[in-house]
């Protein structure tokens, strides 16, 4: 996988595999990324620091860029502000616009998003980077909303 194309692009990161067997270094990465669960998201910006811990643990995640729509329809029905829906206390496409904007997602929601198994399973938890097809993650991400 190319990394440096994801450089200065809004990103989604997915865990795609469990705690079974981890080693140390790259269960730590996984905390700091604060996917701490399969099937647990975040989205971020990649930078530098990203990009290395993405490195380190690129066999347990799918990561890829996201979309505009892709990120609202992800706030909207699995964004979560304390034990609230986020739809129900702000605007998804006003908080998307703000992330695209430079904005950090956690400046307005709660910053992991808690999602289903994919619809049709996934294709391998071996080698993720091929659930991610030309960087873009949006099928997969409407696939387990």
């Amino acid at each position: 996988m190319n990394f440096s194309k994801l450089k200065g692009e809004i990103i989604a990161i997915i865990r795609v595999r469990g705690r079974r067997s981890i080693k140390p270094r790259i269960d730590h990465t996984l905390k700091l990324l604060r996917v701490h669960r399969t099937n647990h998201a975040v989205v971020l910006k990649a930078n530098d620091s990203v990009i290395g811990m993405l490195k380190i643990a690129k066999d347990y995640l799918a990561f890829g860029k996201i979309s505009k729509e892709a990120l609202e329809q992800l706030i909207a029905k699995r964004g979560e502000i304390g034990r609230k829906m986020a739809k129900e206390v702000i605007k998804p496409g006003e908080v998307a616009e703000a992330v695209f904007a430079g904005k950090r997602v956690d400046d307005f929601i709660d910053p992991v998003f808690r999602l289903h198994p994919p619809r049709k399973g996934w294709k391998t938890v071996k080698n993720p980077s091929l659930e991610v097809i030309d960087e873009n993650i949006d099928p997969l991400i409407k696939r387990m909303i």
